[in-house]
C-alpha cells in the first residue's frame, strides 16, 4: 500500500505590532531641521529703525530732561557775574557782545526773581535764558524793548506768560537802575497789538509747546522814569528773529554725525579684533560726548523761542 504524504498545515500570520499614535516620529538622519534664514535686508532695516528710535528718544530726553539743567547752570553763573558788575557799576547800558548778561527780570505776581536776560536772540543765546533783541533798547530806556524767551525747552523761562494778567507788574533791573512796567495787553502773530505808548516792553515766546508755528507776546507799558538810550543799536541777523533756527548749525550737526559714525566703526573693529566688552566700555565716554554735542547742534536748528 502506497502511503500519502501529510498535508502541510498553514500557520496564521502574526498580527502587526501595535502603533502608539502619540509616539514621536523618529527624527530624520542629520539632526533637527535648519531654521529659516533671516532676510538680510529686513534685518538691516529693523536694526536701523531701532537705532533711529533710540536716537530720537535720546534727543527728546536732551531737550526736555537735560536742557533745563544747562539753562539753570548758565543762569546761576550769569547772575553772579551780572550782580558783581552791577555792584561795580560796570554792567553794560548799550549794545554789547551777544551772550553777555545785560538785565534781570522779576515777576512779583508769579514769585519769579533774578531771571537773567542776555544780549541777543539767536537759538544759542536763548539756551542760557531770555534774550534782548539787539536792535531794540535795553529795558527802561526810551523806546520799545523786545525780549524773547523759550516756551518748552532749556528751562522754559517764558512758559508762565499766559498766567500774567493785565495790570501785573514786571520789574527790570539794569546798570541804570530799576524800571517798572505794567502789563497792558496780550497778542500773537495773527493778532498784533496797537499800543500808542512810546515806551514799552514786549515779551515774546512760541505760541505752542507742541508745534511752534506761531508766536505770542505780552505788551507792557513803562510806568517808571524813562532812562536815556545811548544809541548805536545794530541790525540783527535772520536767526535772531522770532521762530528762527540757526541753519548753519546743520553743518555742525553733520560733522558730529560723521564723528559718531567714525567712533562707532572704530569701536566695532576693536571689539571684533580684541575683547568685545572692554572695547565698548572704553569707547562709551567718547560716544556720549559726541552724541551730546550732536544733540546740542540739532537743538540750535529748532525755533529759537521753542
Amino acid at each position: 500500500m502506497t502511503s500519502q504524504p501529510a498535508a502541510a498545515t498553514e500557520q496564521p500570520a502574526p498580527p502587526p505590532p501595535a502603533v502608539d499614535p502619540l509616539a514621536a516620529t523618529p527624527l530624520a538622519i542629520g539632526g533637527p531641521p535648519a531654521k529659516p534664514a533671516v532676510n538680510p535686508t529686513l534685518r538691516t532695516v529693523g536694526i536701523s529703525l531701532l537705532l533711529l528710535s533710540v536716537f530720537l528718544l535720546g534727543f527728546a530726553a536732551y531737550l526736555f530732561g537735560f536742557s533745563p539743567t544747562i539753562e539753570s547752570r548758565n543762569q546761576k553763573t550769569m547772575y553772579q557775574s551780572l550782580r558783581y558788575n552791577l555792584g561795580l557799576a560796570t554792567a553794560p547800558t548799550g549794545p554789547v557782545a551777544a551772550g553777555t548778561p545785560v538785565a534781570i527780570l522779576q515777576f512779583p505776581s508769579q514769585g519769579i526773581r533774578n531771571m537773567v536776560v542776555v544780549e541777543g536772540t539767536s537759538p544759542e543765546n536763548l539756551m542760557s535764558g531770555p534774550g534782548l533783541v539787539r536792535s531794540t533798547p535795553m529795558p527802561g530806556q526810551a523806546g520799545v524793548s523786545e525780549i524773547y524767551g523759550r516756551l518748552a525747552t532749556f528751562g522754559a523761562p517764558f512758559s508762565h506768560l499766559n498766567q500774567l494778567k493785565v495790570g501785573d507788574e514786571i520789574i527790570a533791573i539794569t546798570a541804570q537802575g530799576k524800571s517798572i512796567y505794567k502789563v497792558a495787553a496780550f497778542g500773537d502773530s495773527s493778532h498784533l497789538i496797537v499800543d500808542p505808548a512810546p515806551n514799552r516792553l514786549l515779551l515774546l515766546t512760541a505760541g505752542s509747546p507742541y508745534v511752534p508755528t506761531y508766536y505770542k507776546y505780552l505788551d507792557a507799558d513803562l510806568t517808571s522814569t524813562v532812562l536815556p538810550e545811548p544809541g548805536g543799536l545794530p541790525a540783527i541777523f535772520t536767526d535772531e528773529t522770532a521762530l528762527s533756527g540757526d541753519y548753519n548749525a546743520l553743518f555742525l550737526a553733520l560733522l558730529w554725525a560723521l564723528v559718531l559714525v567714525g567712533v562707532s566703526a572704530l569701536a566695532t573693529f576693536g571689539a571684533a579684533r580684541w575683547a568685545r566688552w572692554p572695547t565698548y566700555l572704553a569707547a562709551s565716554p567718547v560716544v556720549l560726548v559726541v552724541i551730546w554735542n550732536l544733540y546740542h547742534a540739532l537743538a540750535a536748528v529748532l525755533p529759537n523761542v521753542y
